[in-house]
């Protein structure tokens, strides 16, 4: 049994210790920045930490107005640039916070007079003592290269600082997480089962939109890394502007379809992609009766779940599969070739 299996089941119960542990040092923020309310907030992260950052653009935007940059580290690392971040919320997102540019940014950030904050599973780490505000995730050691449960640590905090910055979110909700968590980790028996069927994929294309366009990004990085096949990633808009050309019977597509203001466009191009006779595998709940009739294959949670809150409970099943499919094809998803657990860029 793989380490990477194991720690997609530890989701849960890491969901509910990072939100029992780091509420009361949000809710001392929310405090804090009610007195000072940022003009623009900019996020820095690499890798899988970088599509958690995708994530908390959209998240950010939606539900507080700020306006979110994402950093690119180069700009410090490569070209030596000074930018003016007085009025910034700088925050940087790093599982082992190690990562050389993104501390770089956050440090230089600093250095402007920009408010600081680091989201890290390590609290003894570089990020740990460079940011003026830590906010950990608790979601134990993480042994398997592939990260998994620091992902969707990574994502609930991003929920936390938009609440702590007066977004339109609710504690409550953000308590039923873990439990809509459990509910994804229950289907892991149906997806290792169809992971089978796509033992001999090498190519394929994934899609979302909105909150779960990094949804997307992230479930294509797991097959790129754990299972080396070439996974394309999209927003459904994005997709239909040219890259559906690709598309034929023999090119799978993994599309991300709740209920909500996305579900048009990703129906408009499930459509399309019917029409190419393209194999679809569809990732929704039960609040979308729609997406099964446009889906070749479909993974369901059994419960309506608001599109707001589906990010966490949607990769999951993506983490399974592909875990699942590193085994199918006869590899070690713990220990990609090449890939180590912190990788070092300037």
């Amino acid at each position: 049994m793989s380490r990477m299996l194991e720690e997609i089941r530890q989701q849960p119960d890491a969901l509910e210790r990072t939100l029992s542990t780091e509420l009361r040092r949000i809710e001392r923020f929310k405090l804090r920045v009610a007195k000072r309310r940022p003009r623009l907030i900019v996020l820095a992260a690499r890798g899988t930490s970088d599509n958690a950052a995708q994530f908390g653009r959209y998240l950010l935007e939606i539900t507080t107005g700020i306006p979110v940059s994402l950093a690119a580290p180069a700009i410090h690392t490569l070209y030596n640039a000074r930018i003016d971040d007085r009025e910034a919320l700088v925050v940087a997102i790093s599982q082992s916070g190690e990562s050389t540019d993104t501390n770089l940014v956050l440090s230089r950030a600093r250095e402007q007079g920009a408010l600081t904050i680091g989201i890290t599973n390590e609290s003894s780490s570089t990020l740990a003592r460079l940011a003026e505000h830590v906010f950990l995730v608790h979601a134990g050691r993480e042994k398997s290269v592939a990260a998994t449960k620091t992902y969707t640590g990574q994502v609930l905090m991003l929920y936390l600082l938009a609440y702590a910055l007066g977004g339109r979110i609710r504690i409550d909700d953000l308590k039923r997480l873990p439990e809509r968590a459990q509910m994804a980790v229950d289907l892991e028996p149906a997806i290792a089962e169809l992971s089978g069927r796509y033992r001999f994929m090498d190519h394929a294309v994934v899609v979302g939109r909105g909150l779960n366009y990094a949804t997307a990004f992230e479930f294509a990085l797991k097959m790129m890394e754990t299972c080396y096949v070439v996974a394309e990633r999209f927003s459904s808009a994005d997709f239909l502007h040219g890259p559906i050309a690709m598309v034929d019977p023999d090119f799978p597509v993994f599309a991300f379809a709740p209920s909500g203001p996305t579900w048009n466009s990703m129906a408009e191009a499930l459509d399309k992609i019917d029409q190419l006779k393209a194999e679809t595998v569809v990732i929704t709940d039960a609040g979308n009766a729609e997406a099964a009739a446009r889906a070749t294959r479909v993974i369901k949670l059994p419960h309506k779940l608001p599109e707001l809150y589906t990010p966490i409970p949607y990769i999951i099943p993506a983490q399974f599969f592909a875990a699942c499919l590193a085994s199918q094809k006869g590899l070690d998803p713990d220990k990609p070739r090449t890939i180590t657990k912190v990788t070092l860029t300037m």
